[in-house]
């Protein structure tokens, strides 16, 4: 009877706790995940890394694909002395007015060799229309020579991004059955890239173009204030193209680390420090004020704060800390600021040639060599204050001279009316090869630099 109403053994539950069965699967689940931890974990996470590493390549590596320089086209701008500048203006100007501008032609570092546009129709009947011809002869010829190297199609190309002085900043414009609508200055590359991430997986690379259209903004009156802008302001322009797609990556020059633009127009000293106005006759010219080297001095140094953590190495940043430290805290007196050495972070410097002074308090401020000083110098002596584009033929010098090496890095200054200044940090992707450089500097670069007395 007791064996009957035992529980039959093939219904008793096996303790899966207590199995050597269990201990024996897990022991061989341990090692496998021990022995294959290499295919399993460190694999897919080396894969994901590389994912994530090209999606960033993808929507923030910006490169230029190429770049051309333009300064004269179809016989429309003519080669003149900085003589003929002056005679031209005796005819509207005051004898006093011509003494003063060729004492300014003397101490500003510029060549007397100039390129001007319409010269044979001085002062232009109508300034629009000058300007409309002269930013046409410069964009136009810049953007077609830069589409037939690369041999992009204008059709391929995501968007447009272009500067042009104040006088021809609403023009817009067909050649060649595109439109260029024209936009504001350093900035140009800040929305360029912005541009690149956001449409560059739908759309092709974007093509950015630089010039300073003067001719139909000279002064012709009395005001020693607007007469400086006519001494210092030529013709000029560039344009490139600015692609982060990664089948680009090997064909570009240059990969664009970072950008920093700083305004100070709220300041009513930094606003009107250069500003377009009419004289006490109703004519119209640009004023620089005796403050522009202060304000722009005021610039640059709110803009290298902002830079400098970006590029400088830890040494310089600590440096720099415990002198903040010390002067603010301590309040030692005899401390100095601590300028960081900028030198360290950059191997080319290519800063706005706005004119000698300029150049002189970059120099000074920064404790650059003449060496380093050398393409700024030389740009503004052979082409002058060619705005926004000044910094390109600055970095063609470069490139002419042979001296761009693969990983050096190039710091870019600019600064604009308003006031403006903008940093642009590139790194070089390759070696350039002088002999292939195709640069307005190419045929001249054996004659320079010169000696460039005070």
């Amino acid at each position: 009877m007791a064996s009957q109403n035992s529980t039959p053994s093939y219904h008793k539950q096996p303790n899966f706790l207590f199995s050597d069965q269990l201990k024996t699967y897990t022991k061989l689940s341990y090692n496998f995940v021990i022995s294959k931890s290499v295919y399993l974990f460190i694999i897919p996470a080396i894969l994901c890394a590389s994912i994530h590493h090209l999606s960033a390549l993808y929507f923030d590596q910006t490169t230029i694909t190429d770049q051309l320089y333009k300064y004269y086209a179809n016989g429309r701008c003519s080669f003149m002395v900085g003589d003929t500048i002056c005679q031209r203006l005796e005819t509207v100007v005051s004898p006093e007015s011509i003494e003063f501008c060729r004492k300014v032609m003397e101490k500003s570092g510029v060549s007397e060799n100039a390129f001007v546009y319409g010269w044979n129709e001085f002062p232009p009947k109508s300034g629009f229309d000058c300007g409309r011809g002269e930013a046409e002869t410069v964009i136009c010829g810049a953007v077609g020579d830069l589409m037939a190297k690369t041999g992009v199609n204008p059709r391929d190309i995501g968007g447009y991004s272009e500067y042009l002085d104040v006088q021809s900043s609403a023009l817009t414009f067909r050649h060649d059955r595109k439109q260029i609508q024209t936009q504001r200055r350093c900035a140009e590359l800040q929305l360029g890239r912005h541009g690149l991430q956001c449409w560059s997986h739908c759309c092709g690379p974007r093509q950015m173009a630089s010039t300073e259209s003067p001719t139909s903004s000279y002064y012709v009156g009395d005001d020693r204030s607007k007469l400086i802008s006519n001494c210092l302001f030529r013709m000029g322009g560039a344009a490139l193209l600015l692609s982060n797609r990664s089948s680009d990556h090997q064909i570009s020059k240059y990969e664009l680390k970072h950008t920093v633009r700083t305004h100070h127009g709220a300041d009513d000293k930094a606003y009107t420090c250069a500003l377009q106005e009419v004289d006490n006759e109703g004519k119209l010219g640009v004023s620089i004020s005796k403050d522009l080297m202060g304000v722009a001095g005021k610039a640059l140094k709110v803009n290298i704060s902002a830079l400098g953590p970006l590029v400088l190495p830890i040494s310089e940043q600590l440096l720099f800390l415990v002198n903040y430290i010390v002067r603010k805290l301590f309040k030692i007196k005899g401390t100095s600021p601590y300028v960081p050495d900028f030198k360290l972070a950059f191997n080319h410097f290519c800063i706005h040639a706005g004119g000698k002074a300029v150049l002189n308090e970059v120099e000074k401020n920064l404790n650059l060599t003449k060496w380093q000083m050398e393409p700024s110098r030389m740009t503004l002596y052979r082409y002058s204050n060619t705005s926004s584009s000044s910094i390109w033929y600055e970095l063609a010098y470069a490139e002419a001279k042979g001296r761009i090496q693969k990983g050096d890095r190039i710091w870019q200054i600019a600064f604009g009316t308003g006031f403006k200044c903008g940093s642009a940090v590139w790194r070089a992707l390759r070696t350039i090869d002088p002999a292939r450089a195709d640069n307005p500097w190419s045929d001249v670069i054996d004659h320079f630099p010169i000696n460039i007395s005070n």
